[in-house]
Order: C-alpha cells, then sequence, then structure tokens
C-alpha cells in the first residue's frame, strides 16, 4: 500500500500532466517560440518535465541548456549570502568598505541587492547584452557620465550594473573570478553539473521572432564580461529545479534557510502602480492567483526564463524558451505552480509528539495576559516557542530558543526581539518579558510587575 508521503513525491496524475503539458503548448504556440520547456518540483523533487518545439522529432528535454539572464542575479545575491554569513562582510557596510567603486557613491551592499543604490539601469556604451565584455574591461568602464540617477536607499531602480558591481566584490573578496566561485561554492554542492558561463552542448540557439511575420533572425551569444554578473548564465530545467529545492529548504554547504528567508523579504516597497510585486535580497516577489511567489525572470537576446517557488505550496515552477520576446514566461511558470496546486493540494504533515519535553518550558505554555489581552503560549520543536493571541488577529511570532535561555522572535511584529522569562520568589516564572512589554498570568497582575502600577483596588463592576 503506497502512503501518503510517497504519493506526494509521485509525478501528477495524468489529468494534472495533461493540464500542465496544455499550459506549455499554448505558452508556446500563442508566444510563437522556437520552443519552450517547463518543469515543476514538488517537496524539492522534480515531478514533471514537458517541452514543445516548432521543430517536428528535436523537442528539447530537461537536460538542454537554455541562457537564463536574470536568474543569474540570485545565484549572486547567494554568493553575497555567504560572505555575510561568514563574517567578511555586513549587508549594511558601504560598498566601498571593501572595494574601490566610487561610482555607488555609499550605497550599501543591501542595496545592490535590493536594487535601491540609485545606479543606472544599464551600463555604458553599446547594447551591454548584445556586445562583447571586452568593451568594458574594467568594471569603471561599466558606468556613464551619470552613474547615479537616484539617492541611495530612496527609491526602486533596477540597476544590472549593480550586480556587475556584486560580482566585483565577490572577486575581490575571495580572491578568485566570481564564476570560478560559484561553480566551487554553489554549482557543484547542489550537482548543478549543468550551468555554466558558457554554453555547452545541447544547447538551445537563441532567436527572435519578427513581430508581424512568423519569421527568425538569429541572435548572438556574447560574453558579457564585467556584466556577467547580470545575466551571463546558462543552465537546463534539470539544474534549475535542484536550485528551486534549495531556494525552498536550503542547504548547509551552500546556505541556511534563514538566510535564504532573508533573501525573500521584501526590502522596498513596490514600485507605483505595482503593488503585486516587489524585491527581496537577490530575488523578485510576485502575487499571482493569491499565491506569493519568489524567484526570478531573466532575460537575454534569443532568451527568456523564469522560475517561481512557492514556500506555502512548497511547489516551484519553471520555464525557459528561447526567443527574445513572445512567451509570458514568468506567466508560464507561475501557472504551473497553480495547476498542480489547486488539482492537487498538498497533503499536510502527520502530527507528531515531541520526542523530549523539559517539564519548565512546558509549565511556560497556556494563556497570558498582556495587559486585559489573552494571548497563547505553545512549546515547538526545539525548544521553540510560538506566542499567538487567543481571539481575532494580532501579534504572533515565533521563537527560537537561544543558548542563554532567553528567546529570539522569528517573524510577525516580535521579529528579532528577545523574549525572556523573569522568576520570582522560588525561580517560578513570574511574568515575561518581550521586548519591554510585560505578559502576565492574570490579566494586568497585582504587584509591581505591570509598569506604571495596577490601580490597588482591582477589577470592579459599574
Amino acid at each position: 500500500m503506497t502512503t501518503p508521503d510517497a504519493d506526494e513525491f509521485a509525478e501528477p496524475l495524468p489529468a494534472t500532466r495533461r493540464a500542465l503539458l496544455r499550459r506549455l503548448a499554448r505558452g508556446q504556440a500563442e508566444g510563437r517560440a522556437p520552443s519552450l520547456v517547463g518543469a515543476v518540483v514538488r517537496e524539492g523533487r522534480l515531478v514533471w518535465t514537458g517541452s514543445r518545439s516548432c521543430v517536428d522529432g528535436s523537442a528539447p528535454d530537461a537536460d538542454t541548456q537554455y541562457r537564463i539572464g536574470s536568474l543569474t542575479k540570485t545565484f549572486v545575491a547567494v554568493l553575497v549570502l555567504r560572505l555575510r554569513d561568514e563574517g567578511l562582510l555586513d549587508l549594511g557596510d558601504p560598498l566601498a568598505k571593501h572595494l574601490d567603486a566610487p561610482e555607488a557613491e555609499g550605497a550599501t551592499v543591501a542595496q545592490l541587492l535590493s536594487h535601491t543604490s540609485g545606479l543606472a539601469a544599464e551600463a555604458r556604451g553599446p547594447w551591454w547584452e548584445r556586445t562583447p565584455g571586452a568593451l568594458r574591461p574594467e568594471t569603471a568602464d561599466i558606468f556613464g557620465e551619470r552613474p547615479l540617477l537616484h539617492p541611495a536607499g530612496r527609491r526602486h531602480h533596477y540597476s544590472n550594473p549593480g550586480f556587475a558591481l556584486l560580482g566585483a566584490l565577490v572577486e575581490r573578496l575571495r580572491g578568485a573570478p566570481w564564476g570560478e566561485v560559484l561553480a566551487h561554492e554553489v554549482l557543484e554542492p547542489l550537482r548543478m553539473g549543468r550551468t555554466s558561463l558558457e554554453p555547452r552542448a545541447p544547447h538551445a540557439g537563441g532567436w527572435a521572432v519578427h513581430p508581424w511575420a512568423d519569421v527568425l533572425l538569429p541572435e548572438p551569444a556574447e560574453d558579457t564580461g564585467r556584466m556577467g554578473p547580470a545575466g551571463q548564465l546558462w543552465s537546463t530545467a534539470g539544474d534549475l529545479a535542484r536550485f528551486a529545492a534549495f531556494l525552498l529548504d536550503g542547504d548547509g554547504r551552500v546556505l541556511g534557510a534563514e538566510s535564504l528567508a532573508e533573501m525573500r523579504a521584501p526590502a522596498v516597497a513596490p514600485e507605483e502602480g505595482d503593488w503585486d510585486g516587489g524585491y527581496g535580497l537577490g530575488t523578485q516577489l510576485v502575487r499571482h492567483g493569491g499565491r506569493f511567489l519568489h524567484g526570478h525572470t531573466g532575460s537575454m537576446p534569443g532568451f527568456l526564463a523564469s522560475l517561481w517557488v512557492s514556500a506555502e505550496d512548497r511547489l516551484a515552477g519553471i520555464a525557459l524558451t528561447n526567443t527574445t520576446s513572445g512567451p509570458a514566461i514568468g506567466a508560464i511558470a507561475a501557472d504551473l505552480i497553480r495547476i498542480v496546486a489547486e488539482r492537487e493540494p498538498r497533503i499536510p504533515e502527520p502530527w507528531r509528539p515531541l520526542t523530549e519535553v523539559d517539564p519548565a518550558l512546558l509549565a511556560l505554555t497556556g494563556p497570558w495576559y498582556w495587559g486585559p489581552r489573552a494571548y497563547h503560549l505553545r512549546l515547538r520543536a526545539d525548544r521553540g516557542l510560538e506566542l499567538s493571541p487567543a481571539t481575532g488577529g494580532g501579534r504572533a511570532s515565533r521563537f527560537r530558543a537561544e543558548p542563554d535561555g532567553t528567546w529570539t522572535g522569528l517573524d510577525g511584529y516580535y521579529a528579532g526581539e528577545t523574549l525572556r522569562v523573569v522568576e520570582g520568589e522560588g525561580g517560578a516564572a513570574a511574568h515575561l518579558d518581550l521586548g519591554t512589554f510585560v505578559f502576565t498570568r492574570e490579566p494586568y497582575a497585582p504587584g509591581d510587575t505591570v509598569p506604571g502600577g495596577v490601580d490597588p483596588e482591582g477589577w470592579r463592576a459599574l
């Protein structure tokens, strides 16, 4: 008999597979794409791939390379977060602390990652995506007379040169080309052997499709040199499936789940008129069909790419095509997630009791009161705690246990705040101190526990 867990990892049901293929076929036909590859990842496993091609008998597969454009930026962001986690930089550091880049004028590492540095959108000189990187041999050659268009930190303004600087930052602190660092620190541990700076057979050729006629024009595939961290990579649906699984749960050899959650937290307000989208740290954020998705889209001459992850559904959708424009690549990848999520909703994990429990922690659970407001405190795995209002919405947060006997907020209003147990006579818990807020076992417990004191006559009827 098959267990529910095994079912969840199995390939989609026949009707779901047909719906996925139909969405891919519709995207290829309506977008007039020479070829289109799609993939779905469920619970960290590649469970479906499909493709369509304009050439009979030569459809690509999950091992065919496509250029992935700005999806490269998410890989670069992972390298930068690794440097931060190793203590080699702080995201709040001005770039100038680590790299000679006067063009950035005080912009921080975090602002470069979130496209709030104020730098121009594109590089100096001829169209960088279609010309050799040798035209811009040094980092300074990327910037024109007005490298800074907005004050740093004031607004979101997408900047490809900003990620060129981040690539140079990686090179400066690692002492090796960013591509070599990427291969050693990310691609090899994640077994992404088909992701590279240059195309490796089998790979798709890039094409432009005439807007008013069904004819093709080959696109160049240049080595963009210093601009490479903005969009140089080639990859496959199979490799990107592994990367999607990593973005969902992390990998201790590369980057932990906590740092990846930081990457997908909104770092800037949405641009005017685009309240369904935002940006984290090297990660695009969108809402599609009521779902919050994180990942990135990409484009280079001859290619479009998209990878979205739904953490709530534990699903990822990937779409790759070899045309400069046409298919709504982001919507296609998002629809692959939607089709599986709607037709085959995720089966919840079975409830399981804790394997061990500290009686002192168990005694902390139950009702607590912030003034007259009732809260529930629950014990979770690894000595973690969860505080939530007893009724209605409000300030709910999860807390991670720390070695010193305190807890740190992980989300919600109390993210980053410290929760302490204040002991009374005999060592019993008298109250909780949460960022100076006092939680007591009774509503406005009498005594000197509550700041400002409590009326000695106590509660009364009118």
